[in-house]
């Protein structure tokens, strides 16, 4: 599938856009073509209009038109505020004259969400990779923009296969990242997506370990029985409890043994790491296509572990 329809930031720089909308006739054209433009929100004034960067113009996006569910009241004003400095999606709806008789574009990024969203709702299916972008991270999922700001959340539960007391230890604020779609809701407009499947089962993110390594690696939980180690967002293992050593810090971990048949990596705590300067790059082992089945355990292991099935949705 082709997105027409990209998170925002996508199109801002792109030749295209920028031709576009470096005139008024080039803006005109765009009017009854509904095609989607991008610029930057550089202020929103005191009725909540964003002002735009449109080429050599500035545009208003009413407050109406600045977000699907403004004007229903079931988006928060915030939605408007925070794009503020930002990249926005919108379609130009007409061209007036200011009272100096410069061109001011008429915005609407309501009517670009609109466009996305029922483009996503009708070409989507489960198991479909998409890109999207994190707007927003909270303890219990991470917001992601799946095109023209359309809002989606993934559930930190499927974030990844390690489990995560905070979204902000996988993702950062403005991240662009691959997620799967996991199901249409297309009566309440919603997109619903998870992570983890596109990070490597068991056996591929095993792969890049031998026992006897040295490697690096952040506690995730602590037990009486010992430490479970996270070596990769998909792969963690237990070391022996070693006293001094708490949940969240990075450490350097000896491998003893991997055992697929029992999905278990066997560590040895070596020494404390200091925390990283920044989140390390994700690595994903599948950014394209559409997956029918995903199963994180490898062939033969005695554990079922997690599975997951991707069920085609009629279109309703």
């Amino acid at each position: 599938m082709t997105n027409a329809y990209l998170p925002e930031g996508s199109l801002f720089q792109r030749p295209d856009n920028l031709t576009k909308c470096a005139s008024a006739d080039s803006l005109l054209r765009c009017v009854s073509t509904r095609e989607v433009l991008e610029g930057v929100a550089m202020a929103c004034d005191a009725q909540h209009d964003l002002l735009v960067k449109v080429g050599p113009f500035t545009g208003v996006i009413p407050r109406q038109e600045a977000a699907l569910g403004i004007r229903e009241g079931s988006t928060r004003e915030i939605a408007i505020l925070a794009r503020v400095g930002k990249p926005v999606a919108f379609v130009v709806t007409g061209i007036e004259l200011t009272d100096q008789g410069e061109p001011r574009p008429i915005l609407s990024r309501c009517q670009a969400q609109a466009l996305a969203l029922s483009h996503l709702l009708s070409t989507l299916q489960p198991g479909q990779i998409i890109p999207a972008v994190v707007t927003h991270l909270e303890p219990f999922g991470a917001f992601v923009d799946v095109g023209c700001g359309v809002p989606s959340m993934i559930g930190i539960e499927n974030i990844s296969i390690s489990r995560l007391p905070h979204p902000d230890q996988r993702f950062r604020v403005g991240q662009k990242i691959w997620a799967v779609v996991t199901g249409l809701d297309r009566e309440r407009g919603r997109i619903l997506l998870s992570h983890k499947e596109l990070l490597g089962t068991w056996a591929e993110n095993a792969a890049r370990f031998t026992p006897g390594m040295t490697v690096p690696g952040t506690i995730r939980s602590v037990k009486d029985y010992g430490c479970f180690v996270e070596l990769t967002p998909n792969l963690s293992g237990l070391a022996e409890p070693r006293e001094g050593y708490v949940q969240g810090e990075r450490v350097s971990v000896y491998l003893k043994s991997i055992q697929p048949q029992f999905m278990k990596i066997k560590l040895l705590l070596i020494d404390h790491l200091p925390p990283e300067s920044q989140l390390p790059d994700l690595e994903y082992f599948q950014t394209d296509g559409v997956l029918q089945r995903w199963r994180y355990a490898p062939e033969g292991c005695q554990k079922p572990g997690y599975e997951a099935v991707f069920v085609q949705q009629p279109v309703t």
